[in-house]
């Protein structure tokens, strides 16, 4: 069994479903992508194994544990951390602080893991003081990241970690996001960047109207004519 195992979710928003039947399997320490076209339920998949979106049929296990009834904030204690795409960081609050945020459900020491963060993102280091509003696109992302990793978590959760950034900064942030993984922890992460994505992919999902359309290995599904054509631009 998969560390995360979501099955044949199906759900949406009122009363449309825009998942149907969507799955999506995640190894421990695996960079899980997905991608599709604009619409196709990517970050409503994300929110659904979040528990952001009620689904009416499927389940999520973490672990072996169907948490598909859990709260969001029920699934943060499991192991979960999500990073949505916007507004992802306390502008008014310094980097030090947006950190700490982040490890509220904490009651160990916090410091060996935000010195962790640190080594991982240096820059933070250098404008821990400074308050993350006053930070760059790529330098608030990588708060949005290092607060989510100071939950220890078991499984990281990406809404387009790139949106917005440049290519410089997007390699640097996939270099890091390398990094996690490497350390144990799965990453689930929708981006539409989809061509580097799948690069670093060690399972890519492409979602088309909240359907599966292909699952293989990011370097299969990079080579995949028909993927290539239809999502990659030839």
């Amino acid at each position: 069994m998969s560390f995360l195992t979501a099955e044949n979710m199906t759900g949406g928003y009122g009363g449309a479903d825009i998942l149907h039947e969507c799955t999506i399997t995640a190894e421990e320490g695996e960079i899980a992508v997905i991608v599709g076209p604009n619409g196709a339920g990517k970050s409503t998949a994300m929110k659904a194994v979040f528990g952001m979106l009620n689904i009416h049929t499927g389940s999520v296990k973490l672990d072996g544990e169907d948490i598909t009834a859990l709260s969001p904030q029920a699934r943060v204690a499991k192991g979960m951390a999500f990073v949505p795409q916007t507004n992802n960081v306390f502008p008014t609050m310094s980097v030090e602080e947006n950190l700490e945020m982040g490890a509220f459900l904490r009651e160990d020491d916090i410091k060996v893991t935000m010195e962790q963060v640190y080594t991982l993102f240096p820059i933070l280091k250098d404008k821990r003081r400074q308050n993350a509003g006053e930070l760059s696109g790529g330098q608030r992302q990588q708060v949005a990241v290092g607060r989510a990793l100071m939950t220890q978590p078991k499984l990281l959760m990406l809404d387009e970690p790139t949106a917005g950034v440049s290519p410089i900064v997007m390699d640097e942030l996939f270099d890091r996001i390398i990094e996690v993984a490497r350390s144990g922890i799965s990453i689930l992460m929708v981006e539409q960047n989809a061509r580097q994505a799948l690069n670093i992919a060690d399972k890519g999902y492409v979602l088309v109207q909240g359907r599966n359309r292909y699952t293989d290995t990011g370097e299969a599904l990079l080579a995949n004519p028909e993927v290539r054509k239809s999502f990659l631009g030839g």
